[in-house]
């Protein structure tokens, strides 16, 4: 028997961007090292790498810079004249915010210059394609006095003059946000100062020595939005959250986090500019989000495979392909859609088609391909649009489904493009890839390369027993593995969230039927059970609020939320309709408050359950279902639509479009249980979802995938995925996590106990404190009689309390914490209102006389805005202490001391204190309080109006419009139109000064009314 040859790399590209393991060679320093210390050896290292240190600290010295560079780039010396207009129409254009700039270094670098005599010419200001073209200068200590205060930035990258890579540092032994919370305050006071050239920041790097991450100038801005924006800017504010910055690390994923070492790495010259301008991605979102080094890796290992193999004419082979394991959550699409995008690229290549399976080309991956090429993606389940692509030679990258791309083989057997050299690209290699599709693909093509993605490789211990022999395995299917990035990296890297796993006791005698004389049936007949399934749903009932943190409160793009949501899955379609049932029946005399949406999907499946428990369903079209389980399915879409005012059906068409309306209704939190069976358990992603309820046997890749639906990374009050079973699954779980995971994987994968949380525990060398020993020193070194006293100490409380506050978020979902709290609500209430206190003192501005340490200490206060008092609270207090005949003055304190306690309601604290003492004997406080906070909102907007003397009618349209929409836009022209008419003549400085003024006014306006108003 002869064996194919193989081919080994020799060498490997010494320009690859992600190292393949990185030794330090070095002496670690043992002495003390200052900030100004780790700046400097910073600093000499990159001159070491051949960066220019440019000794530039003022604007007028930046700009002059920036001038020469781009004339050494371009060949080009412009006139004065030329400069002046192209700098300030192309570079430093004031109406230009953030993403305007964005936009200008990742898609618009090529600027037309209007030379003096007439002709047009290009200006680069960056070469993507001739990366070492462009400049490196490094400078440090560049000092602004313009913008809301003065600041001095630590150390700038300068690309061809322009700053695009912002580090910031704090010395060895701080905590690596209080660099994070620095970059956000230069954000909101002075980025845009000036000329606004530091909005061309495209990379943050952050780092205190011992730990360095990085991250993007969009950082998940659109997703977490922090009410603690307390000052104004003229561009749209960045919002930026410490959860999604990013270590650098090796190809076998070891972080490199030494700052010199990661100088070393990240700052190569070679990477930099590769980080720059070929893996970042600007999403039709305008959001730029930054790829991370297994992400890269894998893009380039996939890269290199189709030279090699082109090179070694492997075409059409196996070995012409592979796999990428990437976890589930770790970012699989954006990896895939940057490896087509620059496959796409290459001369040789003639096609390359992006394969996703039915149900994953949604809505917003469309909108991505179709920014990138018009035309790549589109829905319609017709193959003559998939025809004209393929024909079309200026169409170099095509996004397709399986079921499409299957069916257009089928009726074009000798078409010209199975000649070509096609790369095909399948964005989750699951097991439907594995049948007669893919040997339909692999056969009619003839010169491709084959590559998949998948979070849960099928390897030979979870292949399933039918289909064919040889497609069994994703290695026999695709190829060889090209890199592994498990979840255990993943959450180790706080890539996403482990998972907190409930074994919930029903019926023991039902879930422990494991002989096999006893048929399945049976045992589905027992867990079916209306005894059971009544107790399941009550039990759901009762704890839903608690595992989903539905008394928490978070903001999430403008708008207010109360917890996250969930998902449950049950056994079969049978089980679906009598839980369903079952909970409209229990929900019927809910109260408001304990109301539960609920919503069902399920659809006909084509094959038996494969052994990991999980049956693929067909999201197109239910009508394969028997007549019982379409018109109980029908019943409940009606249901859907009294709902949320829809009118969808179990049509083909009408159910493909109730398909995606759930998908979105369940991302932007307006489901609380959608009820599955197969659906939505792989490849949905939804941030807002924390809980999966499951009444169903999962194993091995179904187990897991499912598993993380739950597990995406959020906010601070997001910490872990919540997974509640009703069925014995402890061995499954730990089997599963062992295959894709390690042997020690459980311990990283899942969280600890209720009592290492609340007693304390040791991991390795490190001990981690309990609950009851952070209580105790609280009450004994913070009692709550006793101010705290001295910067040190309150720092001190500052950082254990925050700690305090992150224990209690993980313990409050424990069923065993309740009656453990130690504190009470009043003590909690009390507490909050120092913390918070503490943060608006730390947050004002630095004057001559008191060092500002804002960026000095971390505040968790997305984890004291959860346990947010609301206004509805406060009224009912209000209440009480009316109907009391204003008689209770301990109620009157429980309301100051829960004003005081709420981020939210302070701002608002003399209008309920003026309210409660315009109350009179017969008022209602409901309908008093709605007129008078309409009064007040009246008065007070009429007085900014009058002071700044603004356009009465424009300021009220203004505001209206901000009422609306959720928040106060801070660019475009609209804001101009409020504004009183300034002289043309006026200085620059002083109409920024206006707009800034007014701009902060209207926004703190709009804080105070816009939760406790009805419309404007």
């Amino acid at each position: 028997m002869s064996h194919p040859k193989q081919y080994h790399l020799v060498t490997e590209n010494p320009q690859s961007t992600v190292v393949a393991e990185f030794i330090p060679d070095r002496e670690y320093a043992r002495h003390y090292q200052s900030e100004a210390e780790l700046e400097q050896a910073f600093i000499e290292e990159l001159k070491a790498q051949a960066y220019e240190y440019a000794s530039i600290t003022t604007e007028n010295d930046l700009l002059l810079n920036l001038r020469k560079q781009l004339e050494k780039l371009n060949e080009y010396e412009f006139t004065d004249q030329e400069w002046n207009c192209f700098f300030n129409s192309e570079i430093a254009n004031p109406n230009q915010s953030i993403k305007e700039k964005t936009t200008t270094i990742q898609e618009d670098y090529i600027k037309n210059l209007k030379r003096e005599n007439g002709t047009i010419k290009n200006i680069y200001l960056l070469r993507k394609d001739k990366i070492h073209e462009n400049h490196l200068q490094v400078i440090n200590q560049y000092t602004t006095e313009e913008g809301k205060h003065p600041n001095r930035y630590d150390v700038t990258i300068l690309v061809n003059g322009l700053p695009m890579v912002h580090i910031e540092l704090k010395r060895r032994g701080v905590a690596i946000q209080e660099a994070f919370n620095q970059i956000n305050r230069y954000h909101r006071d002075s980025f845009w100062s000036s000329s606004g050239l530091f909005e061309y920041v495209q990379l943050f790097v952050i780092s205190n020595g011992t730990h360095t991450k990085y991250y993007s100038n969009t950082t998940r801005s659109e997703h977490i939005k922090e009410s603690n924006e307390g000052g104004v800017k003229k561009g749209k504010r960045t919002s930026n959250s410490f959860e999604f910055t990013n270590w650098w690390a090796d190809s076998t994923n070891r972080p490199i986090t030494d700052l010199l070492d990661f100088a070393k790495t990240f700052f190569a010259k070679h990477v930099l500019l590769n980080i720059l301008t070929r893996y970042c991605v600007f999403t039709s979102d305008q959001q730029l989000l930054v790829m991370r080094p297994y992400q890269i890796f894998a893009t380039e290992a996939i890269l290199r495979k189709i030279h090699i193999s082109t090179n070694y004419k492997q075409l059409g082979k196996v070995d012409a392909g592979g796999y990428i394991w990437h976890t589930t959550g770790s970012g699989k699409t954006l990896t895939s859609f940057k490896t087509a995008q620059l496959a796409s690229k290459l001369p040789f290549v003639d096609k390359v088609l992006f394969v996703v399976d039915r149900k994953d080309l949604d809505y917003q991956t469309m909108r991505e391909y179709d920014k990138f090429e018009k035309g790549a993606a589109n829905s319609n389940t017709s193959t003559a649009i998939l025809k004209r692509q393929l024909e079309n030679n200026n169409s170099r990258i095509i996004i397709t489904t399986i079921q499409k791309l299957d069916r257009f083989i089928g009726r074009n057997k000798k078409h010209t493009i199975f000649d070509g050299h096609i790369v095909l690209i399948f964005d989750e290699c699951h097991r439907s890839q594995f049948g007669e599709m893919h040997a339909a693909i692999t056969k009619a093509f003839n010169n491709y390369h084959l590559f998949g993605f998948t979070g849960t490789p099928i390897f030979a211990i979870n292949a399933s027993s039918g289909g064919r022999p040889d497609f069994k395995t994703t290695a026999q299917a695709f190829g060889e593995k090209l890199h592994t990035y498990t979840i255990v990296n993943a959450i180790a890297d706080k890539n996403v969230l482990p998972f907190k796993v409930d074994y919930v006791s029903t019926l023991r005698e039902a879930e422990n039927i494991e002989d096999e004389k006893v048929r399945d049936i049976d045992r589905e007949a027992v867990l079916s059970s209306p005894e059971r399934i009544s107790n399941i749903v009550n039990y759901i009932r009762q704890h839903f609020d608690q595992k989903t943190k539905r008394n928490n409160y978070y903001r999430l793009k403008d708008r207010r939320l109360a917890g996250f949501n969930s998902i449950f899955a049950v056994s079969s379609i049978d089980v679906a309709k009598l839980y369903y049932a079952e909970f409209k029946k229990q929900l019927i005399d809910a109260p408001s408050d304990k109301n539960l949406k609920t919503a069902m999907i399920y659809s006909f499946g084509v094959n038996e359950p494969d052994l990991d428990g999980v049956l693929d369903e067909n999201s197109e079209d239910p009508s394969g279902l028997d007549a019982s389980s379409r018109d109980f399915l029908e019943n409940a879409i009606k249901d859907y639509n009294t709902m949320f005012g829809t009118s969808y059906d179990t049509s083909s068409l009408k159910f493909q479009n109730y398909y995606k309306d759930v998908s979105d209704r369940v991302k932007n939190r307006e489901i609380d249980i959608l009820l599955v069976v197969n659906m939505f358990l792989t490849g949905f992603d939804a941030t807002t979802l924390n809980t999966l309820w499951v009444d169903k046997t999962l194993r091995l890749h179904g187990l897991l995938q499912a598993f993380s639906r739950t597990n995406r990374i959020l906010n601070t009050v997001k910490t872990f995925g919540n997974i509640v079973c009703f069925r014995n699954l402890e061995k499954k779980t730990n089997d599963s996590i062992a295959l894709f995971g390690d042997k020690e994987a459980s311990g990283i994968v899942l969280l600890k106990s209720f009592d290492e949380y609340y007693h304390g525990y040791k991991d390795g060398h490190k001990d981690f404190r309990g609950y009851i020993n952070m209580i105790e020193e609280l009450l004994e070194q913070y009692p709550l009689d006793t101010e705290i006293m001295g910067e040190q100490k309150q720092k001190d409380f500052i950082r254990l309390y925050g700690a305090i506050l992150r224990l209690r978020n993980i313990l409050t979902t424990f069923d065993e914490f309740a009656g453990k709290e130690i504190l009470t609500e009043r003590d909690l209430q009390d507490y909050h209102s120092i913390y918070i206190d503490l943060y608006n003192e730390f947050r004002k501005p630095p004057d001559a006389e008191k060092e500002n340490i804002n960026d000095d200490i971390v505040f968790e206060m997305e984890l004291i805005k959860q346990v947010e008092i609301n206004i509805d609270f406060i009224l009912a207090l209000v209440k009480k202490y009316h109907e009391s005949h204003q008689c209770n003055k301990e109620l009157l304190i429980d309301i100051q001391k829960a004003i005081d306690s709420s981020v939210e309601l302070r701002n608002k604290k003399d209008l309920i204190e003026q309210f409660i003492a315009s109350l009179e004997m017969h008022s209602s406080v409901e309908d008093e309080w709605h007129q008078y906070v309409q009064k007040s909102r009246e008065e007070e907007l009429a007085h900014i109006i009058k002071v700044e003397n603004l356009n009465p009618d424009e300021t009220k349209k203004f505001m209206r419009n901000s009422f609306r929409n959720g928040s106060v836009a801070t660019t475009g022209t609209s804001l101009a139109k409020v504004l009183p008419p300034v002289s043309r003549f006026s200085p620059g400085g002083e109409r920024s000064k206006l707009r800034e003024i007014v701009l902060e006014k209207l926004i703190r306006f709009f804080n105070r009314f816009f939760d406790i108003s009805n419309g404007f």
